[in-house]
This record gives structure tokens, C-alpha cells and sequence, in this order.
């Protein structure tokens, strides 16, 4: 059962207490009272009218009471007038305290009812024509002056406002279990729960979701005029665009199959060979009880809708039983590497070859040899042709199905989130609890939901909602720290994968001398598959971080160093380009650089592949000539420095002859770092914001966070005495 988590009891101090009694005791014989009020000059006729909505109290604009009636709430039956009563939930023999020390909600004589047959809301002593009790009397201030009418309309007017937020994301919740078009992924998780948790902490689930492809797709689009279009967009997001949903959407307003990027139905509901179309997909449209395709086809679902009795599903919408697709159809590309190819060579119409994996891949070794994608990217170990999981491949009602061969839906690459936990990985209870505006506005940094932080909060500290409530703060914490362990089994996932795409021969002394040391390390693809980094290789940041330093422990050579904003200092660093450092002539980085071909002639390195020098608002448009002849456009393309298969990359350095001017040993480590972006792109593309209301120097904090040490290598050089005379001589001279 789908249930929608909804918080609206206050916290008093620490303790979590529920007066919703108490709050029905006060405000609804007011709110009655007050209309009632505004109301003496209406005749007396009708029958009162209410309504209850989705936990909203909704009085109509008039309230009238029956004078025939035998059971009106605010009437005496005998004298057929208002009660009498000139106190509101006073004991008259104890002072007058609403509640005593004595006094109990929850305890009617030790029974435990809060109400009994016994018990009378309205009346003190139970004695209907005692005066005495009563609630409501002729002098209750309750009923006199304006202000109750307004307190009343104000009372209404907070329920309402707090209904529909529930509703909104009741409504969310709700829209993840009931699509009419493209199901949700936390749909398909009540039968699929290995795929999903795989699935979920994806970079297939992430690639909607990311502020950074967001900003850039928008960026580009406002360069070109729009006329990039949903080039970016339609390979993150098919359902996006098969919905027609603005390509300028904040995620937080997308439709929630939309914002899971590469979702079930992407693949799924595929049912032609489409080849290389940069992502230009035709989803199959219906609900979760419409047929999906798969590779092998619908043998064991027949077996399982054959045992109702045992899997209690249904293929009928009208009848009971858990849903579930009526047919699986067999699409044997899915299990091609070209099916891959549809996302993952990606050329603009302009003939700009973005991405070339798949053209890479068809060239190897790998390819040769029948080696598909999917196997080294679907199996046990990510990155390499294993093999794979055996296993069921649903769990219907918890009962499993005949066990097969199961394919990895992790999907590891060189990407990480670096939103709120709360938004990604994607998790069902995470949706149930809240929308993604309210997760936005729960802030887990500071220790909410923990005890260390909600023992010494003050009690009056005002919390956003639907967060002012304890019990929501520990469960948010609870599925927070699930999703924190996800992410760090991603993260190590993801190390796995690039420890297979690469290797750091030995470091190689060639000299120490009087002249300084000179080193050399060599970077392998050890893999036959397709060059490292592959993908969008002009945002993938592989570089050797290296340092030297004395016997003493002091640093006399570095490479691969960030500046203060966290780039290395290449020719894109601020830094470097304003002069405040050095450029770092012997970094080694694999990261592809786009070139640009300016009107003058010569051509300049770019963050972005667009080139304004021909035009101030240039268009993207179908060359004019063949691209076939340059494999490119004239006015841009992209100068790579990717290591192609099974080959290597030397990386030389020199240490001179200053910085060996003391005797002893020399340490050299070398560090092979991957990190997703470089931080100049986030300069380059925050004039148009970033979603969730991220600052640029939050995601360069987060980029810079996320990036890890694939490898490290270190040796030792002794440096003589003579040695370290002669370099200082030399330094010297």
C-alpha cells in the first residue's frame, strides 16, 4: 500500500505530544460560535452544511441551525436556546484550571478512554438541564466583538494553506503510482528492488538531475539563439521531451518520471532499432499494465500470471490484484552495443562531433572479439567481461522468480551527485516523506534528525516545514543516512571502474645531478575496449598531481596543483589567466580541450565549443559542405588527449638544480586524480543559474570534494653531498 507521510502534530520542548483534541476542544466551538454570530440577521430554515476535504475544515459562508432538530449542538433541548454557561472548560470546584497536575488526556478512571458513554463534551456534571457546566453561556466572551470572526476566518484560512501543502505532495506522491504514460521507476521498484537499488544511485538516474548539465544545455541554447534546442536535454531526459516539457524547466517543477533522466521506460519501452540518433528516442506510451521489452521475452511472466494463486497479480485494471505489465516482448537490441550507441555517439546536426564511444568501441579489439558493452558494463565487476549475477529477476509479493542471468543497472562512470541527499539517490520513502522543495529546505549538514543536534536545539527554534516536527526530522535522518550509504557504494563503484580504465607504470629516475632530477611515469589504458576518458571527454578532468620534496620536508616542485578556486592551473585557470599564477607548463591532463576557428584565421582554446568570432549570435545549422572531408565543422572542433586502447601517455618532469641543494633523500609521489568537471566550466556557464538555487562556488566546493586519487605511485632519490654542492654552485653561477 502506497501511503503519503504527513506531519502535523506539534513538538513542546523535546517531548512529542499530541493535543489535536485540545485544538478541536478550542477552535471549533469558536469558529462555530463566530459564525454564528455574523449570521443572527440569516432566517432559520436550513439544514447546516460542512464539509471535510483532505484533512481541511471547511465551514460554508453561512451557518444555519435547524430549530426542529433534536440534536443541535449549541441548543438546550428544553428551553430551546443557547447554553448557558459563562465558562469554557473550567472546573468550578478546583479554580478554574484548564488542566490540573492531576488531570490526564489519555486516563477516564483508569481505563484509558478519552471519552466514555458516560462522558458529555458539552456539559460539566452530565446532567443535561444542570446550568452549571456548561461551555458556552449568554456572558461567554467567546461570542462577543468582531475579532473572533476574524480569527476564525484566519483559522480556516492556515488549515487551508496547510492542507494543500500536504495535498501537494500527497499529489506527487500519488502521480510516482498512478502514470498514465510513462511509470515511474519507484513503480517498477515494488517488484524490481535489486534493479532499482542499482538503478537509483545511477548516473543514468543522476543524468536529469545535475545542476551543471542543466546550466550548460541552457548556456549553450542562450549562445546559440536557441537554436541548440533539446540537442543536450533529449539524451538526459526522453521522457521530458516525449511529454513536450520546456527545455528551461527547473527540475523541481518536472514531471517525476522526467526528472529520473535515464529511467526503466527509456529502455524499456523501446521497440525499434533506432541507431545513431544522439538520443532522439520514441518512448512506447501506457501504464505499468502496458507491455515493456526486454531481452529474452515474456516466458517466465506467462509462468508467473499463470500462478495467481501464488504471485496474486492482475493484468486487468479492474480487478484486484497487483499490477504488473501484461506482456513482455522480446527486443534482442537491447543486448547490442548500437542500442548503447543511440545515447552514446553523439553528433550535432552541424556535423560537431561531440561524443564517440560507440565509434571508438566498433574499432577495437574488444568489438572484434564479440565483446559487447553491456558486458563489460552490465556484469559482476564494473569494467570488466566477468560475467554476471545470477538471480531472480523480480520478487512479486516477495515471492521470487526462477533465477537467470541478471545484468548490473549501477552503470559506473567518472560522475557523482552533488545535491542534496534528499533529492538523489532517487528512493521511494524519500518521495513519500517529502517533495523536493521541502528535502531542499532540510538541512542535514547541520545535524537535524540527529541526537547530538536535537537534544540541545532551543525549544522556540522555528524550523521551515514540514520540518518544525521531531519525529519528521529523525525519519528524514533515517532515509538520509541510507541514501549516504548508497553514495558511498557508488563512490567505490565508480573507483573500481576507473582503476580498470587506468594504470600508472613505475616512476622512472632518469637523472639526479648537480642539474637537478629528471622523472618520467607513463599512464596506460590497459583496456581494448575504447580510449580513456571516453564519453564527453572535454568535461573529464584525468590528471597527474605530482610533488617533490626535500629531506628536510619541504615541497621544491610541483604540477597538478589546484588554485585557490580549485582548477589546476592551465590556460582556463582564472588564476593563471590573470596573471596571479603561473601557468603550469608540465601538467599532464587528459581532459579534451575545444578548439575554435576565429574569422582572423589561427584557432583558440574554448570552455565552450562556440564560436562567437563569426558571428555575435551565431546559429547552429547544417554545414554547407560536407563534414565527411574534416569529420568536423569549419568553426570548431575538439583537439582530444584521450589514451586510445591497450596504449600510453608519458608524462616527463624535471626538478632543477635549486631545489637540490641539500643532501639526503628526495621523495616523488604521483597521484592520478579524476574529477568530473573542471572548475572554469561552472564559470563559464553560472550567468544562468543554477537549480535548486545552488551558488556557483557550492558546486565548485562539491565538484572539488567529489574528485578521488585513482592511483599513487612514490619513489625516493638520494642526492650525495658533491652533488648538492655542485647544484648549488651551479645555482649560483
Amino acid at each position: 500500500m502506497n501511503t503519503t507521510i504527513s506531519y502535523k502534530k506539534p513538538v513542546l520542548g523535546k517531548k512529542r505530544v499530541c493535543v489535536l483534541g485540545i485544538a478541536l476542544f478550542l477552535f471549533a466551538p469558536a469558529v462555530i460560535a463566530a459564525q454564528l454570530i455574523a449570521d443572527t440577521q440569516q432566517t432559520a430554515d436550513t439544514q447546516p452544511s460542512h464539509q471535510v476535504s483532505s484533512g481541511t475544515f471547511w465551514l460554508p459562508s453561512t451557518i444555519q441551525l435547524s430549530q426542529n432538530s433534536s440534536d443541535d449542538l449549541l441548543l438546550d433541548e428544553e428551553e430551546d436556546e443557547t447554553l448557558s454557561s459563562d465558562e469554557l472548560l473550567l472546573d468550578e470546584s478546583d479554580g478554574g484550571d484548564l488542566l490540573t497536575d492531576e488531570d490526564s488526556l489519555l486516563d477516564d478512571g483508569g481505563q484509558d478512554d478519552l471519552l466514555t458513554e458516560s462522558d458529555d463534551l458539552l456539559l460539566d456534571d452530565g446532567s443535561e438541564d444542570s446550568g452549571e457546566g456548561d461551555l458556552l453561556s449568554d456572558e461567554d466572551s467567546l461570542l462577543d466583538g468582531e475579532s473572533l470572526a476574524d480569527e476564525a476566518e484566519s483559522t480556516d484560512e492556515v488549515a487551508e494553506a496547510a492542507g494543500e501543502e500536504t495535498l501537494s505532495a500527497a499529489e506527487q506522491h500519488e502521480a510516482l503510482f498512478a502514470e498514465s504514460r510513462y511509470p515511474s521507476a519507484n513503480t517498477c521498484a515494488a517488484c524490481h528492488p535489486k534493479q532499482y537499488r542499482e538503478w537509483s544511485v545511477s548516473q543514468h538516474a543522476y543524468a536529469q538531475l545535475s545542476p551543471v548539465y542543466m546550466a550548460m544545455q541552457i548556456t549553450i541554447n542562450s549562445l546559440t539563439s536557441a537554436t541548440n534546442g533539446d540537442f543536450c536535454i533529449r539524451c538526459h531526459n526522453q521522457v521530458g521531451m516525449n511529454m513536450g516539457e520546456s527545455i528551461y524547466a527547473s527540475n523541481l517543477d518536472r514531471h517525476p518520471t522526467s526528472r529520473e533522466g535515464i529511467t526503466c521506460v527509456v529502455c524499456h519501452r523501446v521497440n525499434k532499432n533506432y541507431g545513431k540518433v544522439s538520443g532522439r528516442l520514441a518512448l512506447e506510451e501506457g501504464d505499468l499494465y502496458t507491455a515493456i521489452y526486454g531481452p529474452s521475452g515474456g516466458g517466465e511472466l506467462n509462468r508467473v500470471l499463470d500462478s495467481p494463486g501464488e504471485y496474486q497479480v492482475s493484468t486487468d485494471r479492474d480487478q484486484p490484484g497487483r499490477a504488473i505489465h501484461a506482456t513482455a516482448e522480446q527486443f534482442f537490441a537491447l543486448t547490442e552495443p548500437a542500442f548503447c550507441g543511440s545515447c552514446h555517439d553523439v553528433t550535432l546536426l552541424n556535423g560537431f562531433r561531440l561524443e564517440e564511444a560507440f565509434t571508438e568501441f566498433k574499432q577495437t579489439k574488444a568489438a572484434a572479439a564479440g565483446i559487447s558493452c553491456q558486458d563489460c558494463h552490465m556484469g559482476v565487476t564494473q569494467g570488466l567481461a566477468e560475467g554476471y549475477e545470477m538471480g531472480p529477476a523480480a520478487e512479486v509479493g516477495g515471492v521470487p522468480t526462477a533465477s537467470r542471468r541478471l545484468t548490473n543497472h549501477f552503470f559506473a562512470g567518472p560522475d557523482y551527485s552533488i545535491i542534496h541527499p534528499g533529492l538523489f539517490p532517487h528512493s521511494v520513502e524519500a518521495t513519500a516523506l517529502a517533495t523536493q522543495r521541502e528535502w531542499l529546505k532540510f538541512d542535514y549538514e547541520a545535524g537535524w534528525g540527529t541526537d547530538e543536534f536535537e537534544d540541545s536545539v532551543a525549544d522556540d527554534h522555528e524550523f521551515p516545514e514540514p520540518w518544525q516536527w521531531v519525529d519528521a526530522r529523525y525519519d528524514a535522518r533515517a532515509i538520509l543516512d541510507e541514501q549516504f550509504e548508497r553514495l558511498e557504494w557508488a563512490r567505490e563503484k565508480r573507483l573500481e571502474v576507473l582503476k580498470h580504465g587506468f594504470e600508472l607504470s613505475d616512476i622512472r629516475v632518469r637523472s639526479a645531478d648537480a642539474s637537478g632530477i629528471s622523472f618520467e611515469i607513463d599512464v596506460i589504458n590497459p583496456m581494448d575496449g575504447h580510449g580513456v576518458p571516453t564519453g564527453f571527454d572535454a568535461e573529464r578532468l584525468i590528471f597527474l598531481d605530482v610533488t617533490v620534496t626535500d629531506p628536510v620536508g619541504n615541497v621544491v616542485y610541483r604540477s597538478g596543483d589546484r588554485d585557490p578556486n580549485g582548477d589546476v592551473r592551465d590556460s582556463h585557470s582564472l588564476y593563471v589567466h590573470n596573471g596571479e599564477l603561473p601557468l603550469d607548463k608540465d601538467l599532464f591532463n587528459l581532459q579534451t580541450k575545444f578548439v575554435v576557428r576565429p574569422v582572423r584565421g589561427a584557432e583558440r582554446e574554448q570552455v565552450l565549443a562556440v564560436n562567437t568570432s563569426s558571428a555575435a549570435l551565431p546559429f547552429i545549422r547544417p554545414e554547407t559542405r560536407a563534414t565527411t572531408i574534416y569529420g568536423r565543422p569549419r568553426g570548431a572542433r575538439k583537439h582530444k588527449q584521450t589514451i586510445e586502447p591497450n596504449g600510453s601517455r608519458t608524462a616527463q618532469y624535471r626538478v632543477n638544480g635549486q631545489g637540490v641543494s641539500v643532501p639526503g633523500e628526495y621523495s616523488i609521489d604521483i597521484k592520478l586524480v579524476s574529477q568530473m568537471i573542471p572548475v572554469n566550466l561552472i564559470d563559464a556557464i553560472k550567468g544562468v543559474g543554477f537549480d535548486y538555487s545552488m551558488s556557483p562556488k557550492q558546486i565548485a566546493d562539491r565538484v572539488v570534494d567529489g574528485a578521488v586519487v585513482v592511483w599513487e605511485k612514490t619513489t625516493t632519490v638520494m642526492v650525495d653531498s658533491q652533488t648538492a654542492d655542485e647544484a648549488k654552485i651551479a645555482t649560483a653561477d
